[in-house]
């Protein structure tokens, strides 16, 4: 089958994050999407254009336009989440993001009303129930599918950085899992998600895409729910890998990295460079590792088992991205990473709170919404000084 790819500018951005509703006296999750977005969608318009439903009734993801700069896609998403969080505040829902929610039981979660949702819960039954799970994800644009699936190898190096920076679901159903991103395990169960194969170029995923569909795997190619993937319609590469992030402020760093790794592909692309890709060993390992011990992570680095600390590697390749940073006017965004090295990853923090009040998970909940609101402001600071 023939899939075609639409062209977009060399390191376009765009940003989808995927925010919690929270009943505010329970701290468990709340329906609410269907009433807010509502409330806040334009008249004369069918959907707001820039807040959907996603798969549960208490989760509602914020996606931006098509930004040059990672300063932009933060302000495109904080106005869009303000709107949202004066909604939600009189009707007593608190807004957050976390890969899991710490406390509420998955079965009691409405969801969304779709023919979409139904046919996925449908064909795959209790793990797509169960996907009480919520990420961000991020867009960078490539102009040739020539260059997608190459720049798609080449990322996967990186999943440990980003999962381990991002990583905060470390609690599901009210218990501690013991790993950093309990989240990313549970959406590897689909059939269709997980870490991507490592395919030749755009024919191999062409033919790759005809026999899922063919053979009635999936409807579209839309159900291939890669950890980084070619997105056609958008141009774009996609990563899916990140847990849900509660701060503005760490979204930028990860789609700071995310968007000068992809942009310097793309023109070592351009010189005739043969883009690296890591065995898929290493890479299922790595992940497997930064799920498991986030930022504490040891992560393999060659093939002769030679180990690094994954603070390290992320340290390392900030000050070697940070050239190609300046030229795309976001070196003070991909610097924040650091940032999140020194205060700790969500899941890191997430821990301390619960640890500090006696293990009581509501005062998590109330530690995310409140993180959620910090890091609106604090991004906000950034942008002003950037």
């Amino acid at each position: 089958m023939q899939i075609d790819f639409t062209s977009s500018e060399r390191a376009s951005l765009g940003v989808e994050w995927e925010l919690e509703l929270v009943d505010r006296e329970t701290r468990q999750l709340v329906s609410g999407s269907t009433q807010i977005l509502e409330a806040i969608t334009p008249a004369g318009v069918d959907e707001h254009p820039k807040a959907k439903h996603e798969l549960l009734q208490s989760c509602i993801e914020v996606i931006t336009g098509v930004c040059r700069t990672v300063r932009e896609a933060c302000a495109d998403l904080a106005g869009t989440v303000q709107e949202i969080t004066a909604t939600a505040g009189p009707m007593g829902i608190g807004v957050m993001c976390s890969g899991t929610h710490p406390l509420t039981d998955w079965t009691t979660q409405e969801v969304t009303e779709s023919p979409r949702y139904a046919a996925l819960i449908d064909r795959t039954q209790w793990l797509a129930r169960q996907l009480q799970i919520f990420g961000v994800h991020v867009h960078v644009g490539v102009r040739s599918p020539d260059k997608a699936i190459p720049i798609v190898n080449a990322l996967l190096g990186y999943i440990p950085h980003f999962l381990a920076l991002s990583a905060s679901s470390p609690y599901w159903i009210g218990s501690d899992t013991g790993l950093a991103s309990y989240r990313s395990k549970v959406f590897e169960a689909l059939p269709t998600a997980g870490l991507p194969y490592q395919l030749s170029g755009w024919d191999e995923f062409e033919r790759y895409m005809d026999v899922l569909v063919s053979t009635r795997t999936i409807e579209t190619i839309r159900e291939v729910w890669w950890d980084i993937r070619p997105h056609p319609g958008f141009g774009t590469v996609e990563l899916r890998i990140c847990d849900g992030i509660p701060r503005l402020d760490e979204i930028a760093a990860v789609a700071a990295i995310a968007q000068c790794l992809v942009h310097r592909f793309d023109s070592e692309i351009d010189k005739g460079y043969t883009l690296p890709a890591q065995r898929a060993w290493i890479v299922r390992e790595n992940k497997w590792r930064a799920a498991r011990y986030g930022l504490d992570a040891q992560i393999v680095v060659d093939s002769q088992g030679t180990v690094t600390p994954v603070r390290d590697a992320i340290a390392d390749l900030v000050d070697d991205l940070t050239p190609t940073a300046r030229r795309l006017d976001c070196e003070a965004e991909l610097s924040s990473a650091l940032a999140i090295l020194e205060r700790g990853a969500s899941y890191q923090r997430q821990r301390e709170v619960a640890a500090a009040a006696g293990g009581d998970l509501a005062a998590v909940v109330d530690s995310l919404v409140t993180d959620m609101t910090d890091g609106l402001a604090g991004a906000t600071a950034l942008g002003q000084h950037g």
